[in-house]
């Protein structure tokens, strides 16, 4: 098992036409499944006038009522308490709860059965084999155990595979360093900017260089960081390691995951999700590549709290080319783009965070942390980014590249004030740098 490079090599070199044959017969599955037990499911579907007799083929899927994070919170806090009408099973067969982390709102609760848990589990198993993990790793997993899903169905999936998983929950990030040189772990899951934390610490604070610790490979989730050249290029570089990204969701699951190969996105495990790319100003659901949509996706074998049509608001596209570790599974090129609802207008022009953290990160003598913010003076945007400059770094010698870089990357002309190393806001688990305050 240990030598083979497939998780699952029957459904990871499925070819395509049998991949979509067994998505659509899932699909109708858990959607009749959805329609006979979830008050909130059926009740949608009627209103469009759709019945699970209506789901003949594929091209049928398309007409199904998309669901909204914002319905799910509207359902909720009610009998059965505390997830409403969309729960598909007795209370009594709930054995997990999660919520999501509310940045974009009131969070969403997220029942799981046992079924439904270990079926997370099976997801990232797909992930962690994909990325090199065997049973001979030793994982640290640096997060704290908490109500929000992060990295819990990674530890269990790391079990499965056979890896000794060292939970670093309770942990300072110092004692998280120290434990990680102690018992010379050799993997390690965390947000990007976590990475980059841990890195400083152990430079700045502890005089340890990161790189060389024993970690070889880490796995990223719940930023786009580790799909982004410049930051994946500055873990890498920190800890002289493979930094592989990953995207999953709470209400979603562990959807698609970077593989060993690195081919500049991400599989989607079609084997476990249906994703669909909708054009974001015409509904049309785009099917050839290199075109930016929204994600639509459906889990096929959660039942608890089904996923069916979820609108992620994830903007991402289809890549043209297979990747050359020879799973059938279809790439999303650069990963997960950014958000819908991220990318917005500044003086007219499209903006998406990410553009700005890919310039920042990869001018040399720029520290890790940066901040933007996007306000009005009258009628007029502006938008103000600040940076640190590292020891022994001027302003001089930055300001034209980071200026150009921004030009060419973004279209947009900024103010930029520079602060020494360590000024700005430092971030444990998911950073919060870009604030419009023109919504306020």
């Amino acid at each position: 098992m240990t030598g083979q490079p497939y998780w699952n090599p029957v459904l990871e070199t499925l070819p395509q036409e049998k991949l979509k044959q067994l998505q659509f017969k899932k699909f109708k599955r858990i959607f009749i499944w959805a329609y006979g037990h979830s008050k909130f499911h059926k009740d949608l579907y009627d209103k469009a006038g759709i019945t699970p007799d209506h789901i003949k083929s594929f091209e049928d899927i398309q007409k199904i009522p998309k669901v909204e994070k914002s319905m799910m919170r509207d359902i909720q806090n009610k009998d059965p308490f505390p997830y409403g009408d969309a729960l598909c099973v007795p209370l009594e067969e709930v054995s997990a709860f999660r919520q999501t982390s509310g940045t974009t709102g009131q969070p969403v609760y997220q029942p799981d059965t046992w079924q439904d848990w270990e079926w997370w589990s099976e997801c990232w198993s797909f992930i962690l084999w994909a990325q090199g993990y065997r049973p001979r790793d030793r994982v640290f997993v640096p997060f704290g155990y908490n109500i929000f899903v992060a990295f819990w169905a990674g530890h269990y999936a790391a079990e499965k595979l056979g890896c000794e998983v060292v939970p670093g929950g309770v942990l300072d990030t110092q004692a998280r360093i120290l434990k990680i040189q102690e018992l010379q772990a050799t993997a390690m899951m965390a947000t990007p900017t976590y990475v980059l934390r841990m890195a400083d610490v152990a430079r700045h604070q502890m005089g340890i260089d990161p790189a060389t610790l024993a970690i070889n490979k880490i796995t990223c989730a719940g930023e786009p960081g580790a799909g982004i050249t410049s930051t994946k290029k500055r873990m890498e570089e920190a800890f002289g390691a493979k930094v592989y990204d990953h995207s999953g969701a709470t209400e979603i699951g562990a959807w698609s995951y970077e593989c060993t190969d690195q081919p500049h996105g991400m599989h989607v495990n079609e084997a476990m999700f249906l994703v669909e790319i909708e054009d974001i100003k015409t509904g049309r659901i785009i099917e050839e590549p290199g075109k930016k949509g929204k994600m639509v996706i459906t889990a096929l074998d959660r039942i608890a709290q089904p996923c069916i049509r979820f609108d992620s608001k994830d903007v991402i596209q289809w890549d043209s080319e297979p990747c050359s570790c020879g799973r059938t599974f279809r790439l999303i090129k650069g990963g997960v783009i950014g958000r819908a609802d991220d990318i917005t207008k500044v003086k007219g022009v499209l903006l998406s965070p990410a553009a700005i953290e890919e310039v920042v990160r990869s001018i040399d003598g720029l520290g890790d942390e940066f901040e933007v913010i996007v306000d009005k003076q009258g009628d007029v945007d502006r938008i103000k980014l600040k940076v640190e400059l590292m020891p022994g770094t001027s302003k001089a010698a930055v300001e034209n590249v980071l200026k150009d870089q921004l030009r060419l990357k973004t279209n947009l002309g900024y103010r930029i004030e520079y602060y020494d190393y360590g000024h700005l806001q430092r971030y444990e688990i998911k950073a919060k740098r870009f604030k419009d305050l023109r919504k306020k």
